[in-house]
């Protein structure tokens, strides 16, 4: 079974718990997007790995069609009908892997990918992938958790990231976002960071982990260091926060 097919079969079971995930739901990285939308009155949209389709329900109203891209077949289904509930009638589906997508080339005037490159195998071929469908006047707009720089603040971040969720590849660095940015051919534009709260029981809820590794999260948190714990501002019923990074970028011409 190769990543996209591992990742999909884990994720099926989870994709309403996604669309109603308040993480999900808001934030604002969700509200930048919707600026550089209003803004721009793009005609056609990708949403890359949409997951619970927030960002494609955040879009849909501002433009002339939003495609939602995603591995797993349950997602598009959910999001299909959140959508529907919504009266959102401009929202598609596609089941694909971000590394390499159904598109031609130039047919997007705008990709979003929020919270989904660290599922990818091959984060480069994916970012190649969404300058290859991107106009070549678009924009791109990509979100997702990022590591600290320490290199002990970054083993306990991955860590509890694979406990929680084996579809967990890495949360790049703004640095090395920055690097695979430019190696896939993007122009940086603006660059955010904010700090997202996870309440630890809706966090392990969401993604099903079962309670053997649960308890091996709990114990790491409990026995990390004083830094640590700071850093991460770990609380005593396991709830932490994270950084998350909004990376506003133009394709290279």
């Amino acid at each position: 079974m190769n990543k996209s097919d591992y990742s999909a079969c884990h994720y099926g079971e989870r994709a309403n718990d996604y669309v109603s995930s308040k993480v999900h739901s808001e934030g604002p990285d969700l509200a930048a997007i919707e600026r550089q939308v209003v803004a721009r009155k793009f005609g056609r949209v990708l949403d890359i790995g949409c997951g619970g389709g927030h960002v494609s329900y955040c879009v849909a109203p501002h433009v002339g069609e939003v495609v939602a891209c995603d591995v797993t077949q349950q997602m598009l289904t959910s999001v299909s009908q959140e959508a529907k509930n919504r009266g959102l009638s401009n929202v598609s589906t596609v089941q694909s892997p971000a590394e390499k997508l159904p598109f031609a080339d130039g047919e997007f005037d705008a990709v979003f990918c929020r919270f989904t490159t660290h599922h990818w195998s091959d984060a480069v071929a994916g970012l190649r992938e969404a300058k290859r469908v991107l106009a070549p006047s678009g924009l791109a707009i990509f979100i997702d958790v990022t590591a600290p720089v320490s290199p002990l603040y970054d083993s306990w971040l991955q860590t509890l990231e694979l406990l929680r969720d084996v579809c967990h590849c890495r949360d790049f660095s703004v640095a090395e976002w920055a690097t695979l940015l430019a190696g896939a051919g993007f122009a940086l534009r603006e660059a955010s960071t904010h700090r997202l709260p996870l309440e630890f029981q809706s966090w392990i809820a969401r993604t099903k982990t079962p309670e053997e590794r649960v308890a091996a999260i709990r114990s790491l948190q409990k026995c990390a260091p004083s830094d640590v714990t700071a850093y991460f501002s770990i609380q005593s019923d396991g709830s932490f926060e994270i950084d998350v990074t909004t990376f506003i970028v133009e394709p290279v011409v």
